[in-house]
């Protein structure tokens, strides 16, 4: 259900945006209020408090935001909570970064080692992300997890390519077990 909210409503934003011919706008805009939203949780947890009423919420809001974002924006943000959804308002601002990125053709790839790798590694990966793909660049997220023994799993949106050592190792324990099993 969560999905589906942040998805219905990230997709109104993204929408809006378009129709305005404000994404790159939006896209900052939503970026720099996600950053503050995660710095302040106490706001969140204000807004998502069931005996705070949703008119205090709302004078809240205004308070806060009025002349600091955009009137589109601070409209949606009222939309949100008088329909008391502010709970999935991270679901709604990451599917609009994400549209909008895809609407740039920007992709978004995470790249998981054992090992830390050097720059010139970084930007060989990233080219050949690029040129198996439909991206015009890639925005790259880098991480080390000792336990893949070695290669890498690389996730961009819902697929995964995972040639880690962990994984084939596994791959061959399962095919040891149906062997033994036959």
């Amino acid at each position: 259900m969560a999905k589906l909210v942040g998805t219905t409503y990230g997709e109104a934003l993204f929408e809006l945006a378009v129709e305005e011919g404000k994404e790159a706008e939006f896209l900052d805009e939503i970026t720099q209020l996600k950053a503050l939203l995660l710095e302040n949780p106490a706001f969140g947890k204000l807004m998502n408090h069931p005996k705070v009423l949703k008119e205090e919420k709302l004078k809240v809001l205004e308070d806060i935001f009025e002349g600091r974002i955009s009137k589109e924006l601070l409209g949606f943000l009222h939309l949100v909570v008088s329909k008391d959804r502010y709970g999935e308002i991270y679901a709604i601002l990451d599917y609009f970064i994400g549209a909008v990125k895809q609407l740039k053709g920007v992709g978004v790839a995470y790249v998981t080692t054992a090992l830390d790798l050097n720059e010139a590694k970084k930007k060989e990966i990233e080219a050949k992300l690029l040129s198996t793909t439909s991206f015009k660049e890639m925005e790259m997220h880098y991480q080390v997890e000792e336990d893949l023994i070695g290669g890498m799993v690389i996730r961009i949106g819902d697929r995964v390519v995972d040639s880690s050592v962990k994984n084939k190792l596994s791959g061959l324990q399962r095919e040891l077990l149906k062997v033994q099993l036959s």
